[in-house]
């Protein structure tokens, strides 16, 4: 039972993480297993190669400069909407170990659905931060990102139950989250339709005729 708990464990937290910070995830689960922390399936080996580390740690870097510049880190989650959702299925897939076809392919359909959920969550999320004009939010809740990945992947593979008791925590404030970051969306979408439709009208009253300035 423990051991199914721990697989569980490793398998929701690496498709909730992936969401949120791929590079992230796959450096730390990386470096887990490379200095003998945590033994990782063998689905998961190839994420204790150099080179994945490697790469896996530039391009952490380079997430970690971008996801602080308000509006950049909107570009740069939309972008990720196609690398983060198949990414975190396939590693919780990796995750689910020798359990055969189906246990894989059933890892592999709640790791995607979780990014997905935590993706969402917070490419939505900051679109709503970024609105407003000053910057610090946005790094607070970068920062927060961040530790949060950490933090509970350190505590999926240490203490799994605790994990999975604050993983349902977490999906159940999401589905009281996400309708109110879809309005939130919807009313700061219609704000910037009628700026924009409101300085369209402004342009073409002061042209004149011909599009000139008026006489």
């Amino acid at each position: 039972m423990d051991e199914m708990t721990q697989t569980l464990a490793l398998t929701l937290g690496a498709g909730w993480a992936s969401g949120i910070n791929l590079y992230a995830t796959v450096l730390l689960l990386g470096l887990l297993g490379a200095t003998g922390t945590v033994d990782l399936p063998p689905g998961l080996d190839i994420l204790m190669d150099p080179l994945v580390l490697l790469a896996a740690g530039f391009m952490y870097l380079v997430e970690f400069v971008t996801d602080k510049v308000p509006g950049v880190d909107t570009a740069w989650d939309s972008l990720h909407t196609f690398v983060r959702i198949p990414a975190g299925a396939m590693l919780a897939a990796g995750a689910a170990g020798d359990l055969g076809t189906g246990a894989d392919l059933a890892a592999a359909i709640l790791g995607g659905g979780l990014a997905a959920a935590s993706h969402v969550a917070k490419a939505g999320s900051r679109v709503l931060i970024n609105a407003s004009p000053e910057p610090f939010t946005n790094w607070a809740a970068s920062f927060g990102e961040d530790v949060g990945v950490v933090g509970g992947l350190l505590l999926a593979v240490s203490h799994p139950l605790v994990f999975l008791v604050l993983l349902a925590v977490f999906l159940a404030f999401l589905v009281w989250l996400l309708p109110k970051i879809w309005r939130g969306l919807g009313r700061l979408f219609r704000f910037i339709g009628r700026w924009f439709g409101g300085r369209e009208e402004r342009d073409a009253g002061t042209a004149g005729p011909g599009g000139g300035p008026p006489g």
